[in-house]
């Protein structure tokens, strides 16, 4: 029985039944072409403010796992799917999405048409809808949205209020992750690598940063717009060239931003675990993981001193960047994600790298 409705702000509706949390929510929505991951994709802080629109026709099939959370508290703004399956047959799951969606408040819609919804957005661009109760008419539904302020700052909102560290026996380095947003693969990744890591509120000083010692820090990925985020940008002037920075995604965006180069929004961005991106020293082509709507503009690079290292297959927008000289570089996909399945872990070993060359210059002085 249809029961919910998604009213866009183009005037288009869609019919569905509802599932999850029982609420109305006005949210930009995205498509993602994954066809696995909807867990990770749930719990990916980086859709704050957004109901993601799931091309794959079947969600929920294989459950939830308690292994696999990107954060202990999603942030998704809902889930648009054309089938839903709440009865999980995977060995490893422990609960169903929904659980998890009336857990944290999510609502969600299914039965509709995604495949129409996905080619509007990408005739269009990413819009924002309203999913509501079946009774509410379009005309209704437009006025809601007309009055609702789009959300700014979400950096804000998904970062940790507060410091905290994850140990690893034998640590060989200590590294910084400066909380945008952050997924806790990215977390684990590291550790696997002998990283003790400690994870800082966005809004953390350079100076603090440098109070802790760290051998190198990340800037995680996290949503919105990267321009929202002054302090960030301020905090990568003061420590490049002080200490190896690795930048993901939002941080990636952040980074161009420190050097003077420029960000726009895409049209419906990327989202999905198949882009392709080419490395540009090796030639080499790199199945990757993506979830973004901005992007760094690379007409603006020529007057900085970053060097384009990647670049996306499907619409040559930068992927990459680097300034060797200062142990500077990031990535605009999730290398810590395994589409490939391990095309981009060598990103990590770079990292560590870095910081092993100065830990040894260090010595030798």
């Amino acid at each position: 029985m249809k029961n919910k409705k998604l009213i866009f702000e183009n005037g288009a509706v869609f019919e569905g039944k509802g599932f999850g949390a029982d609420i109305e929510t006005i949210q930009e929505v995205v498509f993602n072409t994954s066809m696995v991951g909807y867990q990770e994709i749930f719990s990916d802080p980086s859709y704050l403010g957004q109901m993601v629109c799931m091309t794959y026709p079947l969600i929920g099939n294989y459950g939830l796992t308690l292994e696999d959370y990107e954060t202990d508290h999603p942030f998704i703004g809902g889930f648009i799917v054309h089938e839903y399956n709440d009865q999980p047959s995977n060995f490893r799951h422990v609960k169903t999405l929904e659980s998890d969606m009336k857990k944290f408040n999510i609502p969600g819609i299914l039965g509709v048409d995604t495949r129409e919804i996905t080619r509007m957005i990408r005739n269009e661009g990413s819009i924002r809808a309203l999913l509501t109760n079946h009774e509410t008419s379009r005309e209704q539904g437009l006025k809601q949205i007309a009055l609702t302020d789009e959300i700014h700052n979400h950096v804000m909102q998904a970062s940790c209020l507060k410091q905290w560290k994850s140990c690893v026996p034998g640590a060989k380095y200590h590294v910084v992750v400066l909380d945008c947003g952050v997924k806790y693969n990215i977390i684990r990744t590291l550790k696997r690598r002998k990283c003790t890591v400690t994870v800082l509120p966005s809004n953390t000083t350079s100076k603090d940063i440098l109070k802790l010692l760290p051998d190198g820090m990340v800037i995680s990925n996290g949503p919105g717009n990267p321009q929202d985020n002054p302090e960030i940008i301020n905090v990568i002037q003061q420590l490049q060239g002080h200490l190896p920075i690795f930048g993901i995604c939002l941080g990636h965006q952040l980074i161009a931003l420190a050097n003077g180069a420029r960000t726009f929004k895409m049209r419906f961005g990327h989202r999905g675990s198949n882009h392709p991106v080419k490395e540009i020293s090796t030639n080499q082509i790199k199945i990757t993981s993506q979830n973004h709507s901005y992007a760094v503009d690379i007409s603006t690079l020529k007057r900085t001193k970053l060097q384009l290292t990647h670049i996306n297959l499907l619409d040559n927008t930068a992927e990459g960047l680097a300034i060797d000289t200062e142990d500077l570089f990031s990535v605009q996909y999730h290398p810590e994600s395994s589409p490939g399945p391990n095309d981009n872990f060598y990103l990590f070993d770079k990292f560590i790298e870095k910081m092993e060359k100065r830990k040894q210059s260090r010595r030798n002085y």
